[in-house]
């Protein structure tokens, strides 16, 4: 049985928060401070992007990649990627 994935970072004093649900039926939502910015209702296997930005003047944009296995039921991965550079988003046990 397959279950939701969230993963966070803090980046420039703001929270970054993804929250991947289960199977390709579960939704993918970016979320800034709390707030939802990016969502897609389905996802798929292998690469789903959302764009998104931190607030600030001016606004500053990122991407974050959701990498779902093709072959192999495994955890997804997530990175953000900030000003040209990937890091890796670390998952969180949410209760």
């Amino acid at each position: 049985m397959s279950r939701s994935h969230h993963f966070h970072v803090d980046q420039e004093g703001n929270s970054i928060t993804v929250n991947v649900g289960p199977s390709r039926e579960g939704e993918i939502e970016v979320l800034v401070n709390g707030k939802v910015i990016a969502y897609r209702k389905i996802h798929g296997r292998g690469m789903n992007v959302l764009d998104g930005e931190l607030p600030g003047e001016p606004a500053h944009p990122f991407r974050v990649l959701v990498r779902e296995p093709h072959l192999v039921p495994t955890t997804p991965r997530c990175t953000l990627e900030l000003d040209g550079v990937e890091q890796p988003m670390p998952e969180r046990l949410v209760l």
